[in-house]
């Protein structure tokens, strides 16, 4: 708790000191605290970004869409836990490709980790919310919860926005 405030009060003093932002992300991801930690790498990471090797946004693309390539492939042989990582390590980079985002909280639903992939789904939705995908995906990771009214919502917005999508046609109907 200490060290938090004392990381806290750093970066108020100097919001790109990397150090302290890669530590205090550390240090909540430690205590469970996952939204806070990855809103608070996504909010600073352009002004730490320099200070991180320099890499241009072209660059920083490429090597988010590898990782991506590799949690898909370890996602394939049912390495989840890798397959999560690498997607994290992709988002670290580009926060903002939200197809990645998908595909982390897909592989965290199936990892058994529901509520951290409608945290996901939901950071998806609040940047695009035409994102119908992502809709399709918190609907059925509602529905594994057994929270079929939300699922069922979800869905029908979908169709509300695009009724020739049959995914979400489908999950109604279970």
């Amino acid at each position: 708790e200490a060290a938090s405030t004392s990381l806290e009060r750093a970066l108020e003093i100097n919001p790109s000191y990397a150090e302290a932002v890669a530590a205090l992300v550390s240090i909540y991801e430690r205590r469970g605290l996952f939204e806070r930690s990855r809103e608070l790498a996504e909010q600073l990471l352009p002004s730490v970004a320099p200070l991180v090797g320099n890499l241009d946004a072209t660059t920083r693309g490429k090597l988010a869409n590898l990782h991506a390539a590799l949690g898909d492939a370890y996602r394939e042989v049912g390495d989840l836990r890798e397959a999560t990582e690498a997607y994290r390590k992709a988002l670290d980079r580009c926060p903002g490709f939200h197809d990645i985002r998908h595909k982390l909280g897909v592989a965290l639903r199936e990892a058994g980790l529901p509520n951290r992939a409608i945290s996901e789904f939901k950071r998806i939705l609040r940047a695009n919310p035409a994102y119908l995908e992502s809709t399709v995906q918190l609907g059925l990771t509602y529905y594994t919860l057994v929270r079929t009214p939300q699922a069922r919502a979800e869905w029908e917005s979908v169709l509300e926005q695009d009724a020739s999508r049959d995914d979400a046609r489908m999950y109604l109907r279970m």
